[in-house]
């Protein structure tokens, strides 16, 4: 009797976690699916990459100079 019961819960337990799993692999399937359709029909706009380096270096060379000026007024005090 209590052989029974615990493979009717086995049976449960592997047609639970059965239905979790292909409800995740349904679920990822769409996503995937949705996320192609997104890029296809409204792509992401490209920007030149000469400008975005360029932009990027003078940015990079104020927060250098931002920094240092903010570490030498800390230790001056």
């Amino acid at each position: 009797m209590e052989t029974n019961l615990i493979i009717e819960g086995v049976k449960f337990m592997f047609l639970g976690m059965g239905t979790v799993f292909v409800f995740l692999v349904v679920m990822i399937a769409c996503m995937n699916i949705m996320s192609s359709i997104i890029n296809r029909y409204f792509p992401e706009p490209q920007s030149s990459a000469d400008a975005t380096t360029a932009s990027a270096q003078v940015n990079n060379k104020k927060i250098v100079a931002a920094i240092t000026a903010a570490i030498t007024h800390h230790r001056e005090g």
